[in-house]
């Protein structure tokens, strides 16, 4: 995968840079100056495609719907022969979806038709069967009728050649169903982003071993593999690196050698055994180190030969926070899609917030819409970034920006979906 390369010097001469303590969207955009996709790519399965990027535009290959037919259960006419409610026409045959009427309906007949059938040769249109009766052959109209009238005409949702799925695109199921529905069985994507993955620190223990003292289990390796795999990348786990400068930078050296990318969790504060911003300047570069934000202050992004390094902070929450407000979409860009602001709008938040200017804040919330559809939000309780359980209760952050200082109950607030 090629890599734009920056320096620091060239990013030093930026208005405000300053990588101890860098403003969030100034971050976002520090990081995108490094994002180029990969171009490797391969051929698969259409239902091997799900979470998948499109390697290329798809054209389709056929009209759709490819010939007329009826969106109703009914009668197909010719709209001539029913001036006016009352007219009888004679029934001649009928036609079913993979089964058409093969004949020609010539003035004064009809043909019983189901939804998703042909339309016969000489109709133009179709009046639903709740507004006719019939007796034997002899259809009576009670409805009058527009020509055209419930009828899909040929290439009326996608004309064959038309651009129906873009390089970028994320495959997803409604894209899965839409590409079978054109007739193909394989289609080419990017290759998937390679991305390795270890904690640090001797105070970790894997789950299912016993927990002495002052030790407690690494949560942010599962919660980081639970996040990839949403993404649908290829995923390196390199387990917990104990808290040794050599151990850490064999692991960095030999996930370089294997990945696209790098994230570690811990290591990156200013304790005596936080060893990952020395390893980069060694082994790498650092763009930044610190943000101003909470929780996730200590937030570093560089790189370490071709590969981007992420070292989140070691506090379950921070993992989670820094991750799907500065990775995710970094992680969709090299995968080659495109994408978008998180959604977000404003609530009332019927909870007080305690915060100090000069920082943007992710405060974890619960969102929820009244009988009369006022969107209200409170927070999950104590804001401790150790505290996982609250990212399970939520189901939005309340994005408290730079310049915001306490909010008052009853204040609007921007609200930020998971």
């Amino acid at each position: 995968m090629e890599s734009q390369h920056l320096t620091l010097s060239t990013l030093a001469s930026m208005e405000d840079y300053d990588p101890n303590s860098m403003p969030v969207e100034q971050a976002r955009q520090l990081i995108k100056q490094f994002l180029s996709p990969v171009t490797e790519t391969e051929t698969i399965k259409v239902q091997d495609a799900y979470h998948r990027t499109l390697a290329a535009d798809i054209l389709s290959p056929i009209n759709v719907p490819p010939h007329d037919y009826s969106s109703m259960d009914g009668y197909a006419v010719r709209a001539a022969d029913l001036g006016s409610p009352g007219n009888k026409l004679k029934k001649i045959g009928s036609s079913f979806a993979g089964h058409g009427f093969e004949g020609t309906v010539a003035a004064g007949e009809c043909v019983r038709i189901m939804t998703g059938a042909t339309i016969p040769s000489g109709c133009d249109s179709v009046v639903m069967q709740e507004q006719v009766s019939a007796e034997g052959d002899s259809i009576t109209f009670n409805a009058a009728c527009k020509r055209g009238q419930n009828i899909r005409l040929v290439g009326e949702d996608i004309q064959q050649g038309a651009v129906v799925l873009a390089q970028g695109q994320r495959i997803n199921p409604a894209e899965m169903g839409l590409l079978a529905s054109l007739g193909f069985a394989e289609i080419t994507v990017f290759r998937k982003l390679k991305i390795a993955i270890f904690s640090t620190g001797d105070e970790l223990v894997q789950p299912g071993n016993a927990l002495s003292g002052g030790q407690i289990y690494d949560s942010n390796r599962f919660t980081l593999v639970g996040l990839l795999t949403e993404l649908g990348a290829e995923i390196l786990d390199m387990g917990n690196i104990r808290d040794d400068k050599n151990a850490v930078r064999a692991a960095l050296q030999k996930a370089s050698g294997l990945a696209d990318v790098i994230i570690t969790s811990g290591g990156v504060s200013v304790g005596d055994a936080d060893y990952i911003k020395e390893l980069l300047d060694e082994l790498g570069e650092v763009v930044f180190w610190k943000l101003a934000m909470k929780p996730g202050r200590p937030l570093a992004y560089g790189k370490v030969g071709h590969c981007h390094f992420f070292g989140l902070p070691g506090n379950p929450v921070a993992v989670m926070v820094t991750f799907l407000q500065f990775v995710r979409n970094a992680l969709w860009e090299l995968m080659g899609q495109h994408p978008k602001p998180a959604f977000s709008f404003q609530a009332i938040c019927t909870t007080p917030i305690k915060k100090a200017q000069g920082r943007t804040e992710f405060q974890r919330g619960i969102l929820t819409q009244s009988d009369d559809g006022l969107w209200t939000v409170q927070t999950t309780g104590e804001q401790g970034s150790g505290i996982l359980s609250s990212m399970s209760r939520a189901n939005c952050f309340i994005v408290l920006p730079m310049e915001q200082g306490n909010v008052e109950k009853g204040s609007v607030v921007q609200i930020q979906l998971f």
